[in-house]
């Protein structure tokens, strides 16, 4: 707990160091008092922090909602702009009530980023007025107009403060050596203000100036048409709650990826409340619209934050900072607050994202979105966008082009576009000029089918595979596409001596000579065949971590497959494997190790549930235990020698009872074998005997929080047998539902 607080309390002095500069450079671009930056940041901390269903989410004022917010500013004034802001937080409540968080992120992300993107580029037109001295017009394309005249008449003072900002910002991070790491201790925004400050001592150039905080500030009523005043409360709404939402999306996954952190997902809904709850009590105190940020919340991640104790930390430093550190804070110039903002906004529009749209061919939607905030307004071109997005979804739904062509090794018929009920009688058009028992290869190049054309695909397939033809089914790529299944079945491979994919071995070369192009080939194979279908849920795996319920002890034999013999995939089990399935008790010599670490990992770090031993028919080392009945350990010892000692145990209990040791272990279904046979089944027991004399085994088979489960599977019959313990038989598995053993 002690712990928890430090590293809480570091991260609200990392993210108050960068929302300082942020806040003040934010309601500098809004035209807003230069405090209600820094009301809305504590308000943000304070009420967002405690409410907000995010918990490492970092609240304040809104970087997406400077251009709506300045031009609120100018046109109704900023007591008005307050009412605005306090009304828009009421419409976040009932939103957050009514459940609709996850709705909103339904948008598209290409929309979004464009919009945020736009966004950007409105507040760096603006700014870079400020930075060469003068004040931002009203709208982007007056910036764009003035900007000639504007460079040819700057201020040499302001442009040197401004340039000294963007450069400390550019190069804090790259510090080298030891100095620059305890430098990057501080965030690069305060030392790019810090440094920008020092720089313009003597220099005239306009500072901030932080009034007084009175009564009038406090919001009224706008005075304009109530169409007007409805637009301008629902721009709100929508864009604090789109940035707030995906910056709590963004937060999340940050966190989730850290160790240790507690699983789950924020609360989105209770986030949309919390948000709304901030932004009543912003506008009532005569603060700036409130939103989470990505910027910080990422930062309030990096820094080591565990709980929401590090947001409501900041939101307190910052009340103490409009309290006793204005006469500081009346240093900076503001060149330099502009200049933050100024890449602030340049940030917005992120290449990342636009690479990733043109990869989903969004590429569009996004280009109007931007285009249309630049030049209408924010609430324009979201409508915009919207417009686009629903355009070009109806066009893929009805633009599907089907061909037919016979190539020289079979009918290829290419879909590309959405499969949707629309394509049906296209689709069943081109398949009917396909000859009866012909091959087919079937490419979908478009990423959706509806049940309708699944459907008519379908029966298709199953009428032409029953009159003997062949078909199938390829995405986009030739990347091959699996069919869905009526059950988990494991379908057939190919034994390495039938592969057609590996090269041969030279004529004359010795047996067991190129195994090395037999695994490349595998390998070739795996990732032709196998490695698309599976990439996916590997992805999500490294993502996630390996959390496995099964720990699975068996031999290194080369005909035991534990994937397939147990129906598991990726993730499933944590399998170890050795010569003879052995299982060395605790307080042996360093050899044994590695096994005894891996029961510890299993069981302690990873919590599975059980362990499961299994030994197998034919087993090498329990023949060569059998062969050495009779015969002391020789003086010379190979490791393999060395290693088989640990199965003397198994071996003197199956002799403990008689030769043959009868009645020691029965297989329920049939008589056992041989001695080989019986000494493997043995070995199971013991093996599970032996896991019992590790402490933390122990302990958890006492808390019934772990069960210890034999095994025996016979090879040549492909079936395995599981251990009855109080009856010491091993019963078989069979297809139907398996009786409590």
């Amino acid at each position: 707990m002690r712990s928890g607080w430090r590293q809480d309390l570091s991260a609200s002095l990392v993210i108050f160091l960068i929302a300082v500069p942020l806040s003040l450079g934010i309601a500098l671009a809004t035209g807003a008092p230069l405090q209600a930056g820094l009301i809305a940041a504590a308000v943000g901390g304070l009420v967002a922090g405690l409410l907000g269903g995010a918990p490492l989410q970092v609240s304040g004022a809104a970087t997406g909602l400077v251009v709506v917010t300045a031009e609120l500013v100018q046109r109704y004034g900023w007591r008005a702009t307050c009412a605005i802001t306090a009304l828009a937080g009421l419409a976040q409540l009932a939103l957050g009530a009514g459940k609709v968080a996850r709705a909103a992120l339904a948008v598209s992300p290409a929309i979004v980023h464009g919009m945020l993107a736009g966004i950007g580029v409105t507040i760096t037109l603006g700014q870079l007025h400020v930075v060469l001295g003068d004040s931002p017009n009203s709208s982007a394309l007056e910036n764009i107009a003035a900007l000639p005249s504007q460079l040819m008449a700057f201020h040499p003072s302001a442009l040197l403060v401004g340039a000294v900002t963007v450069a400390v910002l550019a190069a804090w991070p790259r510090l080298p050596g030891h100095a620059g790491r305890w430098a990057r201790t501080v965030p690069a925004p305060l030392a790019a203000v810090a440094v920008a400050t020092a720089v313009s001592t003597g220099l005239t150039v306009p500072r901030v100036s932080l009034p007084r905080w009175e009564l009038q500030a406090l919001p009224a009523l706008p005075d304009g048409p109530v169409l007007g005043v409805f637009a301008a409360v629902l721009t709100v709404t929508l864009v604090a709650s789109m940035e707030s939402l995906l910056s709590a999306v963004a937060v999340d996954r940050l966190r989730s990826e850290r160790p240790g952190m507690p699983a789950g997902p924020a609360g989105l809904d209770r986030e949309l409340a919390g948000q709304g709850a901030a932004n009543v009590v912003s506008g009532l105190l005569g603060g700036l619209p409130v939103a989470g940020g990505a910027i910080r919340g990422t930062a309030n991640v990096k820094a080591g934050a565990v709980s929401r104790m590090s947001t409501v930390l900041h939101g307190v430093w910052m009340l103490f900072c409009l309290g006793l550190l204005a006469s500081v804070l009346e240093l900076i110039p503001l060149a330099a607050l502009a200049a933050l903002v100024m890449a602030v906004g340049v940030k917005m529009v992120s290449f990342a994202h636009i690479k990733h749209v043109q990869r989903h061919r969004e590429f569009p939607m996004y280009a109007a979105t931007l285009g249309a905030v630049v030049l209408f307004g924010v609430l324009q071109g979201l409508a915009v966008g919207i417009a686009v997005a629903a355009f070009l979804s109806l066009r893929r739904l009805t633009h599907t082009r089907i061909t037919v062509e016979a190539e020289r090794d079979a009918h290829l018929v290419r879909v590309s576009g959405q499969m949707t009920f629309l394509a049906v009688p296209r689709l069943s058009r081109a398949l009917a000029h396909v000859p009866e028992a012909a091959d087919v290869v079937v490419e979908l190049g478009g990423s959706f089918m509806d049940h309708a054309a699944y459907d008519a695909l379908q029966s298709w397939t199953d009428a032409h595979r029953a009159r003997g033809g062949w078909v199938t089914l390829r995405g986009r790529g030739g990347q091959p596409i699996a069919e869905p299944a009526s059950s988990h079945v494991c379908r057939p491979w190919t034994p390495w001596r039938n592969h057609h994919c590996t090269r041969p071995a030279e004529a004359g070369s010795a047996p067991g000579q190129g195994g090395g192009e037999q695994l490349l080939g595998g390998v070739s194979a795996f990732q032709r065949n196998t490695a698309p279908l599976v990439r996916g849920e590997l992805a999500r795996l490294a993502r996630e971590g390996q959390r496995p319920t099964q720990l699975f002890l068996t031999c290194a034999d080369s005909r035991l497959v534990t994937s397939m013999i147990t129906s598991s995939g990726p993730g499933d089990l944590f399998t170890v494997r050795n010569v003879g399935n052995l299982i060395p008790p605790p307080g042996n010599d360093g050899t044994c190790d590695s096994v005894g670490a891996a029961v510890e990992y299993a069981v302690e770090v990873l919590q599975v549930g059980s362990i499961t031993v299994c030994g197998h028919s034919g087993c090498g080392a329990m023949q060569a235990l059998l062969g050495t009945v009779g015969r002391e350990p020789g003086a010379q010892q190979t490791p393999l020698t060395r290693w088989l000692l640990h199965g003397r145990p198994s071996l003197a209990r199956m002799q403990r009872i008689g030769r043959l040791g009868r009645g020691e272990v029965a297989l329920a279904d049939r008589p056992v074998a041989d001695d080989g046979e019986r000494l493997a089944l043995v070995n199971v027991m013991q093996q599970l005997d032996h896991l019992m004399a590790y402490s933390c085994v122990a302990r958890r088979v006492a808390e019934g929080s772990l069960q210890l489960h034999g095994m025996y599977f016979h090879v040549a019959e492909a079936q395995a047998y599981v251990l009855n313990p109080r009856l010491r038989t091993f019963k078989a598995v069979r297809p139907e539902v398996l009786d409590a053993v």
